[in-house]
């Protein structure tokens, strides 16, 4: 995830960044900070953000006018603006704002912004698979774990079972921001539907119950690190 921060006042700046890379973790973000709206600009028409905190009362340019060419870009992007004063809420709505925070920024107010995109964000990634001639959509979040089956991979999920001709490391690295642990040569699984583990194994969570599937000796205490991290992340 992309997130830009744009405060002409660099101890707002500077505390922005900070918070968000300490909230964020081990997580996949990446947060630029800027000065001047025309920065920001020039660096969202190289690579677009997913998530812009911008102050709106900045010399050069305003957050509101800042936010207004941003939205001419991009539907898709939140805006979070940074200000002390509501009476410029009513604004806000002409560029779909996601919401205000005042400054200096309260560690728990960002925390939720944070979660609430990361949540639609994932909610949302899809993979795209060939099975039987067909393509298919399929949700990141009802995969339960995928399994190696010679040139082929089977793909359980929530929603039913899905044997394609793929290679499992292909996948490993297409999911590895999405909590996706390697934890034996011939199995990814999610983390975010591990039950328990016991010796030797990991026990996901299924509709039907539960399944078994092996770990490797030298991933267990990886897994149990990697289960951490993501039980952590998904906390805050």
């Amino acid at each position: 995830m992309r997130i830009a921060v744009c405060d002409d006042e660099e101890k707002f700046r500077v505390q922005a960044r900070d918070m968000i890379d300490s909230l964020a973790g081990s997580m996949d973000v990446v947060v630029d900070a800027y000065s001047d709206g025309r920065k920001l600009l020039e660096a969202f028409d190289r690579k677009p953000y997913d998530i812009l905190f911008l102050d709106i009362e900045m010399p050069a340019m305003d957050g509101i006018t800042l936010a207004k060419k941003l939205r001419e870009r991009s539907e898709n992007i939140y805006i979070v603006f940074l200000t002390g004063h509501v009476e410029y809420a009513l604004e806000g709505y002409e560029v779909n704002a996601l919401r205000y925070l005042t400054k200096p920024i309260k560690e728990d107010k960002l925390r939720e912004v944070l979660r609430f995109v990361m949540d639609k964000n994932v909610s949302k990634r899809q993979l795209m698979i060939k099975e039987d001639g067909e393509e298919l959509l399929i949700n990141v979040t009802d995969i339960i774990y995928m399994e190696a089956q010679n040139q082929y991979v089977m793909i359980y999920t929530t929603e039913g079972e899905h044997l394609i001709r793929y290679n499992i490391s292909d996948f490993e690295e297409q999911l590895a921001s999405d909590g996706f642990f390697r934890c034996h040569r011939g199995y990814l699984i999610s983390l975010a539907k591990v039950k328990k583990l016991v010796k030797g194994d990991v026990i996901m969570e299924t509709p039907d119950g539960e399944a078994s599937v092996p770990v490797s000796r030298s991933n267990v205490k990886p897994l149990k690190e990697a289960l951490y991290s993501y039980v952590e992340s998904e906390a805050f």
